[in-house]
């Protein structure tokens, strides 16, 4: 409640000059995640780690392709990555060593976890196992600060989203040359995109099942789907316009049609093992 009276009204105007609020949840981001990696890294070093993973589960493969759309998420800030970049010509090396440093933060985050506590009482939100343990982390701020983590950082995203989201409603029912009463602009849109999240959030307390049914759904589509259809119809435009025969230096090793096409049957198949893994989880229950 408290979240939604604090954020909720910044839905009605615009964000902009964002720069030094996404500056400090970058640097939020950094803290606790090194944080995380080096207390659970302490904790198995001194022999106290409870995880006893087995080497290899099929179960778990169905919840493995809702895991990786999730992780796919590191792709939305490749714009903001690249669009600043006045020379482009190491573009390709200086993305390659930002996705390595992702990669390094997923798997260290990832295998710490995994050793550090025992895998039956995992909490679906991370930062939850040291709030809740003081035998992993007994400085109460420290211990604040991690739990309220995830709080900060939807804190600082959430205006944008919301106002990104709002002004999508606008556009996807606009009328050529007409206009929105002032109520239907000002009131209505933004009602229609902070109300529904502030439902669910009173609604559900199962973390687990809001994240994989957010995420494979909804993220499968604006993550794969959309962004593959958009190259896909891109490239069927361009052609006629600019021909066949013009070399575009900033090409992608990934041009070939195969890879367009590729994401999509991988999107399939994301939705297909997720969708068995929720049903599956519900007949267990």
């Amino acid at each position: 409640a408290a979240f939604a009276l604090l954020l909720g009204p910044f839905t009605f105007f615009n964000a902009q000059k964002t720069k030094y609020l996404q500056i400090l949840t970058s640097l939020m981001r950094w803290i606790a995640f090194t944080m995380m990696i080096i207390l659970a890294l302490i904790r198995i070093s001194k022999g106290r780690g409870e995880g006893r993973p087995p080497t290899a589960s099929l179960a778990g493969v169905p919840n493995l392709f809702g895991v990786c759309v999730y992780s796919f998420m590191c792709q939305h800030s490749l714009p903001s990555l690249v669009t600043p970049i006045s020379e482009k010509r190491r573009v390709g090396t200086l993305v390659v060593v930002d996705y390595v440093l992702i990669l390094c933060f997923y798997t260290l985050l990832s295998f710490t976890a995994i050793f550090c506590f025992d895998n039956a009482l995992l909490h679906d939100m991370y930062t939850l196992n040291f709030t809740d343990n003081c035998d992993v982390l007994d400085v109460p701020a420290l211990r604040y600060f991690l739990g309220l983590f995830p709080v900060f950082t939807i804190s600082t995203n959430f205006p944008i989203i919301a106002v990104t989201l709002r002004n999508n409603w606008k556009t996807l029912f606009h009328r050529d040359g007409g206009t929105y009463p002032w109520v239907v602009d000002r009131v209505v849109f933004p009602l229609i995109t902070v109300v529904p999240p502030v439902l669910v959030a009173f609604g559900t307390h199962n973390l687990e099942s809001l994240v994989g049914i957010t995420g494979a759904y909804a993220g499968t589509g604006i993550q794969y789907i959309v962004p593959a259809m958009l190259v896909y119809l891109s490239r069927r435009h361009l052609e006629p316009v600019v021909g066949r025969d013009v070399v575009n230096k900033h090409r992608s090793p990934f041009r070939h049609a195969f890879w367009v096409w590729f994401v999509v049957v991988w999107a399939a198949f994301c939705l297909v093992f997720v969708t068995a893994n929720i049903i599956l989880d519900d007949t267990r229950k």
